[in-house]
């Protein structure tokens, strides 16, 4: 268990609270590696710097958008603040979590 990994959580959830929409098929991604980065934890990057949370928006942002199958994100967990983490990452980070359910299709909303 990596407590420093749960504040990175924590900091995403806190970025985005506002925003969030569990529901909603509309998401963006946030790289776990570059938050570590972020607040300092250096040592971190290189774990996580292949994970990506998925926040799930209220209103779409303006961009590209990018049609994903909802099964990609099979193995995610939802964090307590309303986005999906990786397993793996929440299992890291010593967090109980509910299995992630996405829509059918997502939209990702690329900035």
């Amino acid at each position: 268990m990596d407590d420093r990994i749960k504040k990175i959580l924590d900091h995403i959830g806190d970025i985005y609270k506002e925003r969030i929409d569990t529901d909603s098929r509309h998401y963006i991604e946030i790289n776990i590696g570059d938050q570590a980065r972020e607040l300092g934890y250096n040592d971190l990057y290189e774990k996580l710097k292949n994970a990506y949370a998925v926040v799930p928006l209220k209103e779409p942002v303006p961009g590209m958008k990018v049609r994903i199958d909802g099964r990609t994100f099979v193995d995610y967990c939802l964090h307590p603040m309303g986005f999906a983490v990786p397993g793996y990452v929440v299992e890291d980070a010593g967090i109980s979590c509910p299995k992630y359910t996405a829509n059918d299709s997502m939209i990702l909303n690329c900035t």
